[in-house]
Formats: C-alpha cells, structure tokens, sequence
C-alpha cells in the first residue's frame, strides 16, 4: 500500500474529493471515450477528518487508541496496588490481588473510553473519549463519580498529568501534532499552551508531513521537563526520544532511532531511567531502558511479539504494559528487576448496568452446516460488542447518515458468545461474497442467554465452473494493534469464503514484519479450503509497487529502492529488474493499488510512476483492477488504455489488507480476483489462470462472460466486421448494482438491464459489428452500499480479445501520452542523483529507452 506517484492523491482524507476532481480531469486526456459517466460523491468518509496529516492508514492504526476486547493502556494507583486500564472501549479498575474488574465508564451513547491516567493523588483519571466526531479529554472524579469534559473538540490523546498534580500534558492532532500543557485541578484545565515549536523540515518524508511532529509526552520527576518522540532531522519514522525543557522549549535528543508511533516513553518517577518500546534490529516492540541524559540503551524484555505502552509503578519497581503475544490483547505486570511476568485477568466483571448473552449460530441455508462468519453486533447505542477472545476490526471510513460509528466486525469460526447491555441490538452476518448477508434485529434480556441461530443462502457457486477466488495483496502482520500468525490468517479467509491468500512479504520502514515466513512452497497452515502463500511486494518510493507471485527459491533482495536519505537511497533496482529476477524463479508480477491515468502534460507534478515502463517491455502479468485506489473507475481507464494499446494484462485484485490491523479498509478478501483454474487446484494452476488472463475482480458482484462462446482470456476471430458478437452475460450480487456494461476497447457499447431488485442478469446482448480489440462486463454503483467496505460496489472482467481480418486496434492518442509519459520517466531519472554509479545508470536509461521504443510500436504502430 502505501503508494508511490499515489502519495499526493491518498495524503489526507479531507482533502480526497479534490484529488479526485483532478485525477479525473487528467484522465480525460485520453478523450470521452475512456471517460465514461462520472461517479456520484461517495458516501463514505474518513472516521477523523479532523486529522489531515499524510496517510491516515497508518497513524490511526498504530498511534491512534483503537477498540480492543482486550486491555489497551494503562495507568497505576498511586499506592501500586491496583490499575486503572482501557477494555471494550471502557475503563476497568482492578486490584492486584484480585481477578475482578469493575467498570467505571460506559458511555453515554456512543462513544469509547481510552488512555487512561491516575492523578498522584489517586482522586481523579484523565481518559480520552472517542465522540461521533473527535476525541475529547474527560476527568472522571473517583470519589463523586462525576465526569468532566476538560476539553471538548478536536483530537486529544495521551493526557498525562504532572508528578504534582497540578498540570495536565497530551498530544492535539489536526493538521500538525503538538504537545500541549495546561494548569488542571480535576475538574478542568486553565489556558492552554503548546510547547512545541512549529518546524517545517522540508525533508522529503514519504509517509509524514513535512512539518515535525511531537508525541507521547512523558513528565520528569520535578516536572520541569518532559520527554517527547518528535521525528525532527528524520525523513524516516516518528523519530526518536527528545528531552523538552518547559521553561525554554530547548529540546535535545536522548535517543536517535526509528520508530513507528508506538515508542511511547515512560519516564521513572524516581531516578534518571526512561522506558520506551522499540524495535530496534528486530520485527516486533520490545522494552528498553535509557537514562534521560541519553546513556546507552538496555534492552530489558526479548520476544516476537509487541510489548508496547509501558508504565511505572510509582515506586519504580515494576511496570505495567501491553503484549499481544497470543495473539490479541492483555496486560502485564514486569518487575524492573528480575523480570517476573504476571498477567492481569479480568475472570470477573462487574458492569454499571445489567448484561446478557446472545449465542450466535451461522449455518449453510441449504445443508444446514455451520460455517464460519464474518459478524458485527452493535448495540442501539452504536457501541460494538464482541467474544471476550475475539479480534474486533473496524472499518476506516462510514457514511455519517448511517450510523454514529464506524462499523465494528469479528471473524468467528463456530458459535459465538458475546456479553453486552440488555435492549436492543443489531446482529450482521456475512460470508464472502458468494452468500447473501443478513441483519437481524434482537433483544438482549439481562441475566438471560439468548441463540441466535442464522442461515445464509448462497447466491452463486463460481467454483463449481471452476472459478478460484483469492485476494492477492495482503499483509499477515504490518505493525498492527494485533500479532497475526498462518494459522488465524487463514481462519480469516475462511471466514471471507476466501480459497487463495497472498501474503505479500514487505518492509515497514526499516523492518519486514513476515520475513521468517517465506517458503517456495504453500503455508503449512494451509488447509482443504484456504490456500496460503508468502510472496512479495517490492516498494519503491519512487517507480511504483508491484506484487511478485509464485517466487520459488527467495525473496528478491533488496526489498526496496528509493528510500532517500538511507543507503536504499538509489533508483536501481528498476520494476523491471525485480519483475524479470520474479519470472526468473517462475512467478508472475504485476502493478498494485494503481494510479490513475495522469496528466502527462502537467510538468509542476513530478510523475515517476513506472508502470508504462513495464507494459512495453512485457514484464507486468496482472494490473490491479480493483485494490486500494481513491477511485476503481479511475483507475481502471489506465489499464483500459493498455489494452487499446494491445497489452494483454489481466485483471487482478487485493485488498492490500493489513490483517493484523484494529482499523482497515476492509478485511481479507474484500477485493478478490476469480481465476478459472483448469484441472486439479495447485498454486501454479491458479497463478496460470491469472497470467493467461482467465480472471474477474470483486468486491460484490459475480460475474461471467463469453463472446461468441469464448469465455474470458480468450480470442474470438470473426471473419469480417459484419460479423455478430453474441455476449453472454452473468450476474449475481449480494447487493443493488446501478451499472452493468459490455466495454467495447474503452467504450460502454451496451448497459444490460438488471430487473427487479437490480442483483441478477443471465442475457444475451447482440452486438452488431465486431471490432478488433477487447471486450469486458463491468458491473458498478455509484456510492458505497453495506456491508461492502468499500468505496462502492465494483466488478470487472479480464477482456475477451477479438482479431477481426483485415481490422487493426490502433489506440495514437494512447500511444502518445504512454511515449510522452515514458519521457518524462526518463528526465526523471537523468536529473536524478539517487544512483550508486554511472553503470547503474546507464543501464536504468537504457532500460527506458528500449521501453519508449518498443511503444513506439504498439498501439497500432506509427
């Protein structure tokens, strides 16, 4: 994900439509023909629009407070004999030597509690509460049991009160992060200030804005002092730890290191010694100890998983923090000396109001077998709900006019328990997109269980005509709130009605998370039903991502190229050295969440997106027609224009879902390819039916197609342009769909009628005059329909080619800007001085110009 040209269309999602705007127009160059009907403004908007900072995927998930049906911060009790922790979106009070949790918020309405602080005097806890639209601060006073909003607007998080008591720190997020200071006294905060200096760097960062940012204050003892992360000086990472004099804002680095938005220090109340999590020369947040005067680092906890938001105890004895070594969330208690573990469980809870069970079944309508499910189960309220070992997932955007919160869904393998406040809630069941989903409305009765039992009815059974569905762009673990493993990643695509998973092995920044997991051969965990492979995203910050499949002896090394200022700073290795070195161990490539089609003659953007490189010189198999993109329509008028020019690169799709994530555009599967798999099922088979073009994309409708009786990734030869096109035509939709067209080489020839509840067609269309060239269904709404989490409903098919004697595709207005588009690659690369010599270089140029020769030549030719 996480695009390269693409980082000025997916910077912030405030600024999304007008990036849109642009896009569009620019890709109107290529003429009406390829411009189609303009997509209504979508419904779906970011869950903080607030927040206008550079990639919000990444910050929400990894910095943000999430909801969690495990612990997800904590705070200690002056005395050290109980904690105050953030659970199921509420605050849970437990003492030490107890395995009861007693819950002190609960809303109201719909809202979440998190990131709680206990003032010294053990009378008062700052939290952070997730509104409809911002996240506020609010003081709960334990002894009244009073709450009080200190501070009602924007994006508040990480309050930390003073060692004194008497001021409160945390972190404002909008278009810049700051750390402010205010004088508190329980019940409210005096005069804010930011103590943070407003600093443009003008570093080229690639996932961060240009200005510097500062998180995750932490008080010294005297609380004269705070440490904070601040990225200043980094193009690379959140930055490292710096120490804040209040009195001069004079800042100094104690520790110099990259880190990803979880490093969060914690500063001893006693003594010199400061806490923090860092990954430092491995996958995974481990504990590690400085001094506040920068000594050298200790690490103190070791293991291959997270260990992040460590606390001190007051007396500095021990610290409290968060592990998702099995998987989900839970809190721990780590002595500062020895290094005993002890977990904090909540066996017991007592809630602020009265709690029953729902008992949920999902079965197949016609066998009567029980399958696995995504489901969602939200109160009346809008608060979400879930098993006690379940991993809740939200979705990263909603449509304000539907509900107060984003949609909130686990994944369930059999019957499903979850406690929540009796009344009414809502029950939502999906399994891919080959069932239809059902919501259904309960009563939660207090004290009582309650079975629910749903039946899905399938819609359409593709695999019984051979159609394999994957999703190949996923990442098992990306940094994420949660620790993935093969094993529960494939109970999520089980889930999903998903067969085939690529996880694409990939750097974050410095490190790559699944590296240990590459094999030339399917995942052990790989079953019946679900077929998981470890394969490869290569990121450029500069040529574009492409995805390699079916590698068979190693991953392609270096994992990535144009990282400025780093010793992966050069441009080489190119796309197409990657892509050929994947073909050289018998995988396919191909160029994933893709740009759309840009302005070439728009010389104030600088345009290094490599893709019409690699469509010249053969090296791209698979384009993502549908994947992590501002706009599919969009899109895929790129692609449409690489067909005109008689590439024949076939549709695929994924997700780019980071499956360890809280917060995501949707979950494994949402975006899928069907590949039609001739003979017995094998990796190879499926990767053979990509490359050969036998493919449809989704993320809701089902399609199929034939012209003339050849289905899709065949040729058709009619003997003359008189001769008929009969197109047979196949839908099925778990959901309305507004447009169903037959796309003749970039023009809608036919929309076919989708009668009654607009989910089904089964027709024949007759075209009158075949042309040489392409045809495919496309299937689309204009908005975002629930359940798909999606920008809207979309599906296409890879062409039916037809060579008609005597008719040639000539595509010059295609051929120019793709020429035009080429040369502007190449200036790029001349003016570049990101190269390790002149022989990479040379050789960089070459590969160009072999590229612009060879489009010289297609298209129809001169």
């Amino acid at each position: 994900m996480k695009g390269t040209a693409k980082l000025p269309r997916r910077w912030m999602g405030a600024i999304r439509p007008l990036m849109r705007a642009r896009t569009a127009r620019a890709a109107c160059l290529l003429g009406a023909m390829l411009c189609g009907t303009a997509p209504a403004r979508a419904q779906r908007a970011p869950v903080l629009p607030a927040i206008t900072l550079p990639h919000p995927y990444y910050f929400r998930e990894l910095y943000l407070p999430q909801l969690t049906t495990g612990p997800s911060a904590v705070t200690w009790s002056p005395k050290g004999d109980a904690v105050i922790y953030s659970m199921r979106g509420s605050l849970w009070r437990q003492a030490l030597t107890s395995d009861t949790a007693v819950q002190l918020t609960d809303g109201p309405g719909a809202v979440y509690d998190y990131q709680p602080d206990w003032s010294p005097d053990g009378r008062y806890v700052v939290f952070v509460r997730r509104t409809t639209e911002g996240m506020q601060l609010v003081s709960l006073d334990l002894q009244a049991g009073r709450e009080f909003i200190i501070a009602a607007s924007g994006v508040n998080v990480e309050p930390r009160i003073s060692p004194q008591g008497d001021r409160l720190a945390w972190v404002v997020m909008g278009d810049r992060a700051h750390v402010h200071v205010a004088p508190f006294d329980g019940h409210a905060l005096g005069t804010a200030v930011r103590v943070t200096e407003e600093r443009n760097s003008t570093l080229p960062r690639y996932y961060y804005s240009p200005w510097d940012h500062y998180l995750s204050p932490t008080w010294s003892p005297r609380g004269d002092e705070l440490i904070v992360v601040s990225n200043r000086g980094k193009v690379w990472g959140t930055g490292g730890l710096w120490r804040l004099e209040l009195g001069t804002g004079t800042m100094r680095s104690v520790r110099d290191e990259e880190t990803n938005w979880k490093a969060r220090p914690d500063w001893a109340p006693a003594g010199g010694r400061v806490v923090w999590s860092s990954y430092a020369g491995r996958q995974w947040h481990q504990l590690w100890l400085t001094t506040a005067d920068g000594g050298e680092p200790l690490q103190l906890t070791y293991g291959e998983f997270d260990l992040t938001g460590a606390r001190w105890s007051r007396d500095g004895q021990r610290m409290a923090c968060i592990s998702n070594e099995r998987g989900t969330t839970s809190l721990w208690i780590i002595s500062a000396v020895g290094g005993a573990r002890r977990e904090v469980v909540a066996r017991h809870r007592v809630y602020r109001a009265p709690q029953g069970t729902l008992r949920l079944v999902v079965t197949d309508a016609a066998t009567g077998r029980a399958i696995p499910a995504r489901l969602s189960v939200t109160h009346a309220d809008g608060r979400a709900y879930g098993p006690d070992s379940a991993w809740l997932q939200a979705d990263d955007s909603f449509d304000r006019k539907t509900r107060p919160l984003e949609f909130t869904y686990f994944h369930s393998q059999g019957p499903a328990i979850v406690s929540l406040p009796a009344g009414r809630a809502t029950v939502e069941v999906m399994h891919g997109v080959e069932y239809q989903p059902v919501a259904r409305t309960v009563r939660v009765v207090a004290g009582q269980e309650i079975s629910v039992r749903v039946a899905l009815v399938r819609l359409d059974d593709p695999a019984a005509r051979g159609w394999i569905s994957g999703d190949l762009h996923v990442h098992m673990n990306y940094g994420g709130t949660y620790r993935n493993t093969p094993e529960r990643l494939v109970r999520q695509a089980r889930a999903e009605g998903l067969r085939v998973v690529e996880n694409l092995i990939v750097n974050k920044e410095g490190r790559i998370p699944d590296i240990g997991y590459f094999s030339a051969n399917p995942d052990p965990a790989s079953t019946a039903d679900v077929m998981l492979k470890h394969d490869q995203e290569f990121h450029t910050s500069f040529w574009g991502h492409t995805g390699l499949l079916g590698l068979s002896e190693h991953l392609v090394q270096p994992m990535y190229a144009g990282y400025a200022n780093t010793a992966a700073a050069a441009l080489a290795p190119l796309n197409t050295d990657v892509m050929r070195a994947a073909r050289a161990q018998g995988g396919i490539a191909g160029y994933v969440h893709p740009d759309g089609y840009p302005n070439v003659a728009d010389t104030t953007r600088r345009l290094t997106y490599a893709f019409p490189i690699d469509l010249a010189l053969g090296t791209v198999d698979y384009f993502e027609a549908l994947g992590f993109s501002d706009d599919f329509l969009d899109s895929q008028k790129l692609w449409f224009a690489a067909l005109n020019c008689g590439f024949r690169v076939a549709a695929g799709a994924g997700t780019d879902a980071m499956a360890n994530y809280t917060s995501l555009r949707g979950p494994v599967g949402m975006n899928r390819v069907y590949a039609q798999v001739r003979g017995p099922m094998t990796h190879r088979a499926f990767l053979d039916a990509i490359k050969a073009g036998r493919t449809f994309a989704t993320n809701a409708p089902l399609l199929d197609l034939s012209v003339n009786g050849t289905g899709i990734g065949g040729e058709v030869r009619p003997s003359a342009s008189s001769t008929p096109l009969l197109v047979r035509v196949h839908l099925r939709s778990m959901v309305p769909i507004d447009h169903l067209e037959i796309i003749q080489n970039g023009v809608v020839v036919a929309t076919v009628p989708t009668p009654g509840d607009h989910t089904r067609a089964d027709t024949t269309v007759r075209i009158a005059r075949a042309r040489s060239g392409w045809l495919v269904l496309r299937a689309w709404s204009n908005d975002a329909v629930h359940p798909v989490l999606d920008l809207r409903p979309m599906g296409v098919t890879s062409p039916v080619y037809l060579q008609v004697a005597g008719d040639t595709l000539r595509a010059p207005v295609e051929r120019r800007d793709f020429v035009a588009w080429i040369d502007r690659l190449r200036v790029a690369a001349e003016r570049s001085t990101a190269w390790n010599s002149d022989a990479e270089r040379s050789a960089a140029l070459g590969t160009i110009a072999e590229s612009r020769a060879r489009m010289e030549q297609s298209c129809g030719g001169a």
